[in-house]
């Protein structure tokens, strides 16, 4: 069976941008005659077929809504994948699910596809490496409904749906400070994603509120990969002053740094207490117990799903929206208490 043409194969060979082919065959007066003329004829003579799912979403439904996420692994994107799940079943729509494994490169593939798929609509959590968004054009041209989640991006009519990041990680780094520590690090994700840059910024104002100086040592930036925990740990021994508390960016990356200096003999939280972020379940199981932010993903999902199918449904417009955001918790417990009492 030959293979189906896309509009980005016509851009490529047209040598013009997917925006451009969907607006000239769209008939759109910002596209010029002889440009529509050109596209036009090309794409009939190549076979392309137009996606009727994409171009009149008002006549035709698939029923069928895409989700990028960056990797399926995750208990909290898990989490957040059931609560979409759960009101897609209830409304008779299908998800294809795709995971960017943390490649832009990979992310573009997957919004070609779902959109080649036809989708109703897009809801998407960013890759690590995600720094262009022009592959989601195509779906703002056609007016194809586009929700960002969790790790999200601020551009024109694309909601968003996340936690107030910032006030969360100034939270779990005031209850360190409030807890006797004076010499804090902060193990981060990639700062360019909005979700860590915020959470260091929360951190780095609570070292502010109580007077206490921020050094370049203080943070620590990884991809939260608990396999290279190896590196926070030179870190950690390296440092000029012992750190006596440690704010981590996600509970997994926590759980690796508890087992490894328990290992080598330091005491938690006697001797540094730690915190993590997004309340996983392996959080209650390591010893001692892990204080930790939740992060409500089943909820999160929920709201996304609720919103992108009232906007399908004509019952609200998304597009018009902004951010909303779920509220976190500080969820305390052993290994961050002074004197192990709560």
């Amino acid at each position: 069976m030959d293979k189906k043409i896309t509009i980005y194969d016509l851009a490529k060979v047209l040598n013009v941008s997917p925006a451009t082919i969907s607006r000239a065959l769209n008939d759109h007066p910002s596209i010029s005659f002889s440009t529509k003329k050109r596209i036009v004829s090309y794409a009939q003579s190549s076979g392309y077929r137009i996606n009727k799912f994409a171009a009149n979403l008002s006549k035709q439904k698939s029923n069928t809504i895409g989700v990028i996420v960056p990797k399926l692994n995750s208990p909290f994107m898990s989490a957040a994948l059931s609560g979409i799940e759960k009101i897609a079943n209830e409304h008779n729509y299908n998800l294809i699910i795709s995971q960017s494994l943390e490649s832009e490169q990979k992310e573009k593939l997957n919004a070609k596809t779902l959109y080649d798929s036809g989708v109703d609509a897009l809801m998407v959590s960013l890759a690590h490496e995600t720094a262009n968004y022009e592959h989601f054009d195509i779906f703002r041209e056609q007016k194809i409904p586009l929700l960002f989640f969790d790790r999200v991006d601020y551009l024109p009519n694309c909601p968003t749906i996340l936690i107030d990041n910032k006030q969360a990680g100034f939270d779990a780094t005031e209850h360190l400070i409030l807890q006797g520590c004076k010499n804090i690090l902060h193990v981060s994700g990639y700062l360019k994603r909005n979700v860590y840059s915020d959470r260091f910024n929360g951190f780095k104002d609570a070292l502010h509120k109580h007077k206490i100086e921020f050094n370049p040592y203080n943070l620590f930036e990884t991809d939260l990969d608990p396999q290279k925990i190896d590196f926070v740990m030179d870190h950690i021994k390296n440092a000029k002053e012992s750190f006596d508390g440690i704010f981590f960016a996600n509970d997994a990356m926590a759980v690796a740094c508890i087992q490894t200096l328990l290992k080598e003999g330091v005491r938690i939280p006697e001797d540094i207490k730690i915190i993590g972020f997004n309340n996983n379940p392996v959080s209650e199981i390591i010893q001692p117990n892990l204080s930790t932010v939740n992060y409500p993903g089943y909820e999160l999902g929920v709201l996304a799903g609720q919103s992108i199918i009232s906007h399908l449904k004509g019952n609200i417009n998304i597009q018009s929206a902004e951010s909303i955001l779920l509220k976190h918790k500080l969820i305390v417990r052993t290994s961050s208490l002074k004197n192990n009492v709560k």
